[in-house]
């Protein structure tokens, strides 16, 4: 900005601060009246149609698929792009966060005088960029599969096995894979190396404690998830 440029700002600005009202009593009284209207229309809301209460929690679940709000879908996309347990911290915290630096940060990059967007070409593409990303993330990871699902890819007569591991609720204790957890149970990703079938099937019916016992799995599940598990070599 010239000097010249700088002093027409200042001439207009004076002959609009004239023109106006103070803050006080006018902004804030329509600020007021306005969160007046939206309490009341809560409020309102709330007594026509109550609360909505899901089903009752049960902990011993193992088909319950976790889900985040859905202002909340655009960081559980990154969480699910992101999938090395040590990149974690990044998704979560870093991302945001330098994100959330750069707008803070772009006021000072962008001080221009201008205020219509066509010539603030700066400010509007930023704009646009954050909408439109946090917008298709969050379209991404309304639209995403169950967290509960192994992404690996393996013969079709192995899909039975792979969904039963799944659905059986393996992956909290186990990991194949970049899915699941590093404990406590061993890492499952190369246990076809380690154990045949017929170990598998019997570790199924007599683990060891915390593991839970699968006896009264339906033999045919029994035996496409121990399928599934000799065939785990480590390879991606």
């Amino acid at each position: 900005m010239n000097q010249s440029e700088k002093e027409l700002y200042l001439r207009e600005y004076s002959l609009l601060k004239a023109e106006g009202k103070p803050f006080f009593p006018y902004a804030v009284a329509k600020d007021s009246l306005m969160a007046c209207f939206v309490l009341l229309a809560i409020i309102l809301m709330s007594l026509t149609f109550g609360a909505e209460l899901g089903p009752k929690a049960d902990p011993t679940t193992t088909t319950y698929v976790p889900r985040p709000e859905w202002y909340f879908f655009f960081l559980f996309e990154v969480l699910r792009v992101i999938k090395p347990s040590v990149l974690t911290p990044l998704a979560t915290i870093g991302v945001p966060t330098i994100c959330m630096i750069m707008l803070f940060l772009l006021p000072f990059i962008d001080r221009g005088p201008e205020r219509r967007p066509e010539r603030r070409p700066i400010a509007t593409i930023t704009g646009i960029f954050v909408i439109v990303a946090m917008g298709y993330l969050t379209y991404l990871g309304a639209a995403a599969g169950s967290p509960n699902e192994i992404d690996m890819v393996v013969p079709a007569r192995y899909e039975q096995g792979k969904l039963v591991v799944a659905q059986s609720g393996c992956l909290a204790c186990h990991k194949i894979g970049e899915n699941g957890n590093g404990g406590p149970g061993p890492n499952l990703s190369d246990i076809g190396e380690k154990l045949p079938k017929a170990a598998i099937l019997r570790t199924l019916d007599n683990p060891t404690a915390p593991m839970p016992s699968f006896k009264d799995m339906p033999e045919e599940k029994k035996v496409a998830l121990a399928d599934f598990l000799s065939q785990l070599k480590g390879q991606e």
